[in-house]
């Protein structure tokens, strides 16, 4: 008996060793794309949320981003009242629908979920979320430079041999402008596999010899209901499955051995930013340059011999403008996305902890702060000590300079604003998030009239272009690809071009008699505003290749300047459109750019980059 008892334990021993040479299987549902705030973005999640709780092999579902359709506050609440409907942990990142059309600045996404960002532990397998924007400007998707940080201090922390899982919202490539420095940090580590969504679709990729996989939206398109994906890793391969709710998990679709890279032996060139084209204009110079620890989305701001700018780390700024010494900071509780309005000796803009801020400009003291409904995104205009801005609460406010008692708030909106509004002798006017371009009484706030292009959608509101005014004409160019001239005292059309198919960038002469823009395909081009037709001065082909970046168009004394989605910075002769020089200030899109003088401007971008270039 006892020998049968020992034979039985060495069986038993013997089957048990392949068993424990295997990590415990970990299954997951994979979920991207909801757009909550779409037509059908609620209901679909809700069904998936409801079969994903019926399963009993989940261990946790992952969210890789665009969870909105517009990143509305409303619209991400509820996306979270149903995801926290879940039975077990999830882990969530934004996406561009997230950040580009946030009321908030993106700010309450992590309000709503304590973080934009994750990392947690799955067995042997560390997984890192992060998003690439870009937050609050149409443009490629961009790293911040407090997310770059932040992964770097992550991995700085674990071995090199800790298996990692990345998920991102874009593919990790060139549609992100920085994507290499995440590639290139990842590969200091055991790098195993790249998740993202954006494309809607299920996909593979090779990231740089790194497997990559794009999920599915959770959408339903054409179909219904939606789908997701189902997710197994178990003995050092991971398996893909598509979902439809309450129907059936198809077969599987992809599967990767999950291994560690030996990226010494990758001999392949792959491509980073080339700058060459700096050589070719030896006639500008940087006069100097500093880069900010943050985001900037904002313009910087001129006086005498300052310049102010703020950031997404709610700092704001002065240097000095011949020489970039810091000379004062200033920090509030939100963000600063913002660009400073400058008046006599004071300077104020605008945070996403939703106050308007007026500080001496000499040495950055507060000299007062007003309290708005909501976060302030959009730039404050100053005139006959008057302060115009708007808040995130879809308000229209001005305020008295030397009180800072509010004089009238307008609250007509159904979206919010971000951009700089334009002031005509009895006018302001503006564009909002809710498809309208609004005119305002400026002395009593009251409403004079308000346009839109046809198209009852948000996405395609004129809200992105600084709006510019010249013979009782207001010009904007929109998402819809539309150039529109429009009469400043009734709101009625004059004139709608979509021959140049432009989007959101514009600028003005000083003299007002030459409106500028620029094509999303190369070409820029200049035309009076004097005419009841669109009548081309010049066009000229500026092959900066495929480009929405917004930034206006400035004008300074016969030159333009304008900066792209990829870090160039362009200077044209106003009068003919001849290309005088272009210098690559980084790779991200290129703010507003400010003209200190005729042979001098300030560019800054979303890397953080603040550069001062002569010529």
């Amino acid at each position: 008996m006892k020998k049968n008892s020992a034979q039985i334990f060495l069986v038993f021993l013997l089957l048990s060793f392949p068993l424990l040479g295997q990590t415990k299987p970990i299954t997951f549902a994979w979920l991207s794309d909801t757009h909550v705030g779409n037509s059908t973005g609620e209901s679909d999640l809700s069904i998936s949320m409801n079969d994903i709780n019926k399963m009993k092999d989940i261990d946790f579902t992952l969210i890789s981003g665009d969870i909105s359709q517009t990143g509305r506050t409303y619209d991400l609440k509820k996306a979270k009242k149903i995801l926290d409907s879940l039975k077990m942990p999830y882990h969530i990142i934004p996406g561009n629908h997230d950040t580009k059309w946030s009321e908030s600045g993106g700010t309450q996404f992590v309000n709503i979920w304590n973080n934009d960002r994750f990392v947690f532990e799955a067995d042997k397998n560390l997984f890192i979320g992060l998003h690439q924007g870009p937050i609050m400007r149409m443009s490629e998707g961009h790293f911040a430079p407090e997310d770059i940080r932040w992964l770097d201090s992550v991995l700085q922390t674990i071995d090199k041999s800790k298996a990692i899982i990345f998920v991102s919202h874009y593919p990790l490539d060139q549609s992100i402008t920085n994507w290499y420095e995440v590639l290139d940090l990842l590969k200091k580590k055991n790098i195993e596999l790249i998740l993202c969504g954006h494309g809607h679709n299920n996909n593979t990729f090779s990231f740089e010899g790194i497997p990559g996989v794009m999920g599915r939206s959770d959408l339903r398109a054409k179909d219904k209901p939606g789908g997701f994906n189902i997710v197994e890793m178990k003995n050092d391969s991971i398996f893909f499955f598509e979902r439809i709710p309450a129907t059936n998990t198809k077969n599987l679709w992809h599967k990767i051995k999950l291994e560690q890279i030996d990226f010494s032996k990758d001999t392949t060139k792959y491509l980073r930013p080339d700058f060459s084209i700096n050589k070719k204009y030896p006639n500008v110079k940087v006069k100097w340059s500093t880069r900010e620890n943050f985001l900037i989305t904002s313009s910087a701001g001129f006086s005498k011999d300052k310049i102010f700018i703020g950031n997404s780390g709610g700092e704001f700024t002065a240097y000095s403008s011949s020489n970039g010494i810091l000379l004062w900071k200033f920090k509030t509780a939100g963000k600063v996305f913002s660009s400073a309005a400058v008046y006599n000796n004071l300077v104020l803009f605008g945070s996403t902890d939703s106050n308007l801020y007026c500080l001496n400009a000499k040495d950055g003291k507060l000299i007062w702060k007003h309290k708005a409904g909501g976060p302030i995104l959009c730039s404050p205009v100053v005139e006959k000590n008057i302060v115009y801005f708007a808040s995130g609460d879809y308000s229209f406010n001005a305020v008295d300079l030397p009180t800072n008692n509010l004089l009238w708030n307008f609250t007509g909106l159904n979206g919010f604003v971000e951009t700089k509004p334009w002031l005509t002798k009895n006018s302001i006017i503006f564009g909002a998030w809710d498809s309208y371009l609004y005119a305002l009484d400026k002395t009593t706030g009251n409403f004079k009239w308000k346009w839109n292009n046809g198209r009852i959608e948000e996405l395609y509101s004129p809200a992105a272009c600084e709006p510019v005014a010249s013979n009782g004409k207001v010009f904007i160019a929109a998402p819809d690809r539309f150039l529109t001239a429009i009469d400043e005292n009734t709101g009625e059309i004059i004139w709608r071009s979509n021959k140049h198919q432009v989007r959101e960038s514009i600028g003005i002469s000083s003299d007002g008699k030459t409106i500028f823009s620029r094509t999303m395909n190369d070409s820029v081009f200049a035309f009076s505003p004097s005419e009841n037709q669109l009548k081309e001065k010049w066009i000229v082909a500026a092959n900066y290749g495929y480009d929405f970046n917004p930034g206006s168009i400035v004008e300074q004394k016969g030159k333009i300047f304008f900066g792209t989605r990829n870090g160039l910075v362009y200077c044209m002769n106003s009068k003919n459109g001849k290309i005088l020089w272009i210098y690559k200030i980084g790779v991200s899109s290129v703010n507003k750019i400010t003209a200190v003088s005729s042979s001098n401007i300030i560019a800054s971008d979303m890397s953080g980059n603040i550069i001062s270039l002569k010529f």
